[in-house]
Order: C-alpha cells, then structure tokens, then sequence
C-alpha cells in the first residue's frame, strides 16, 4: 500500500487533474521528488530554488504539520496520507 499524497485543486492541473496520487517514498523530501519524476515541473510548484518548500504551502502527514515534525525529512510508510495545502490569507 503506498502512500496516498492529496492534491489540492490548484494543482492539480500539473497532475493530469488528478486529486489523489499514490507514490512510495521514504521521507517527505523523496516524495516530491517522486513527485516531480512522475509529474515534471511539480517541484517547482512546491519548492523555492534551494528546494526548500515555499512559505505558503504546508504539508501534513496523517494530519500531523510537517514543522512539528522533521519537516522535509520526515519519514513516511506505507498507508501514511501526505496533504499538500496552500495556506490561504485574504480578508478586509
């Protein structure tokens, strides 16, 4: 059973509209790397030049924020569901 990664809508066009991708990685780092070989230029949605994750996006494994964790190097297993959510700012 491999790990079931949540597209959000905004990008999902870079996934062929695909809201859900199944992938193996061992941590979250190789995930978007699997990410970016299955769906080239994905990474670069999510990673700034460093490859260091956007300041806008946020990440969860099994609903757990990945900067409570080990951010980009937390590990995953099988049957882990990994979020990708754009955070949202806005208002009056």
């Amino acid at each position: 059973m491999p790990i079931q990664v949540l597209i959000p809508t905004p990008l999902q066009q870079f996934t062929a509209n695909n809201a859900v991708v199944e992938l193996d990685a061992v941590d979250v780092n190789a995930l978007i790397q699997a990410l970016d070989e299955r769906f080239p230029g994905f990474k670069a949605r999510l990673c700034d030049d460093s490859g260091k994750l956007r300041r806008f996006l946020n990440i969860y494994v099994n609903s757990e924020d990945i900067r409570f964790l080990n951010n980009q190097a937390t590990p995953l297993k099988e049957g882990d569901e990994v979020s990708i959510v754009p955070a949202v700012a806005g208002g009056a």
